[in-house]
């Protein structure tokens, strides 16, 4: 490697030869470390007026990342775990080039260098029996969106599944006949099967039934037929709250999740 590393070779290596072949790495992390390293490289290019292609790696050093870093908190309204989380994938790809470009190792030693920022983790919210009954009751069974909305609910509160689960659900992974239940591969790129109850299943047959948009295999799609995103899932759940709300008064106190319905069903089996 040259003294004068061109940063967009070793990027497509890191993700093609590291990610996919070495560690195979999820789906999930893979999407996650791309978009980390598109923002990167649109700040990079406002702040250095160099095109990606024209980038060098020693261009992307300690300060640079740091200034990243601060401005998608600040500008971007990301929390600080999410911030973590884009450290996190830079600091991957800067091990895997310690190895690629040991002609820098003083500036990949400088980024690995940079600390995690610290938070207070709050105490997750947690659901009591009425409100996810009046939470599950809040969707209109008129309309096609509030079939869909009852039905992604109604497997939230049962099942536990993570947000990206819950996304990323297929209809193939269903099984409504005899031992009905759901199959998933998590984080972790773990596999589990989790069981269905009746009422569940008899829900899920008949949104089965609904006429199908986009890609058929999505389970519980967006409006355009394609996977429900973060910010969808988001929208859904604060309108049905808040229609939940007007008849279960404690749920205005309360900022309702995916990870808090799994916080629910935790709290019901142990």
């Amino acid at each position: 490697m040259s003294a004068k590393a061109n940063f967009a070779p070793l990027l497509e290596q890191f993700f093609t030869q590291r990610l996919m072949q070495q560690r195979q790495a999820s789906p999930h992390t893979i999407s996650s470390y791309r978009d980390t390293f598109r923002q990167l490289l649109m700040f990079t290019e406002q702040r250095l007026h160099k095109a990606p292609s024209q980038l060098m790696l020693e261009e992307v050093n300690a300060p640079l990342i740091v200034a990243f870093l601060e401005h998608i908190e600040k500008h971007h309204g990301l929390c600080i775990r999410s911030r973590n989380l884009r450290l996190t994938a830079i600091r991957s790809f800067f091990r895997y080039t310690a190895f690629e470009a040991p002609d820098h190792a003083a500036q990949i030693q400088r980024v690995l260098a940079i600390p995690s920022k610290r938070f207070t983790r709050p105490l997750v919210a947690f659901l009591t029996r009425p409100e996810v009954d009046a939470l599950l009751a809040a969707p209109d069974p008129r309309t096609w969106f509030g079939r869909r909305d009852h039905a992604f609910l109604l497997v939230a509160v049962q099942t536990g599944l993570r947000l990206s689960e819950m996304t990323g659900l297929k209809t193939e992974d269903l099984t409504l006949s005899t031992g009905a239940h759901i199959r998933v591969i998590g984080k972790g790129r773990k596999e589990r099967c989790t069981p269905l109850a009746k009422p569940t299943v008899a829900v899920l047959k008949a949104w089965l039934k609904e006429p199908q948009r986009g890609d058929a295999s999505v389970l519980f799609p967006n409006a355009r037929g394609g996977r429900l995103s973060p910010d969808g899932v988001s929208y859904l759940l604060a309108k049905h709250c808040a229609k939940a709300a007007k008849v279960c008064l404690s749920l205005e106190r309360k900022h309702v999740t995916v990870h808090c319905l799994r916080h629910y069903v935790a709290s019901r089996t142990m």
